[in-house]
């Protein structure tokens, strides 16, 4: 987590499900999440978006997915998915203002 005097970012990294995330989300007003949906190596879709709820950040960014075959997912229809916040799929090379 990197909090700043005007945003708070957290990259949950490579990750699985786990129970701490509401904590997290219950202790800090996150501005934008990085939150992995790769589902071999990393919590998949349907966890994540659980994630995303418990984190309760303004906007939710989907990675670690789609670098090789083993770890292809739908960014764009995870984020379509996302209740609480703002999904956001971002393409390589793509920028995000906060």
């Amino acid at each position: 987590m990197l909090t700043t005097e005007e945003k708070t970012i957290y990259h949950v990294g490579d990750t699985g499900l786990f129970s701490d995330l509401k904590l997290i989300g219950d202790m800090n007003d996150i501005d934008i999440a990085f939150v992995p949906i790769g589902d071999n190596f990393t919590m998949g879709p349907d966890d994540a978006l659980i994630a995303a709820d418990w984190i309760q950040a303004k906007k939710i960014v989907p990675i670690h997915y789609n670098t090789f075959p083993l770890i292809e997912q739908d960014g764009e229809a995870f984020a379509q998915q996302v209740k609480t916040g703002e999904g956001i799929a971002l393409q390589p090379g793509e920028s995000i203002d906060l």
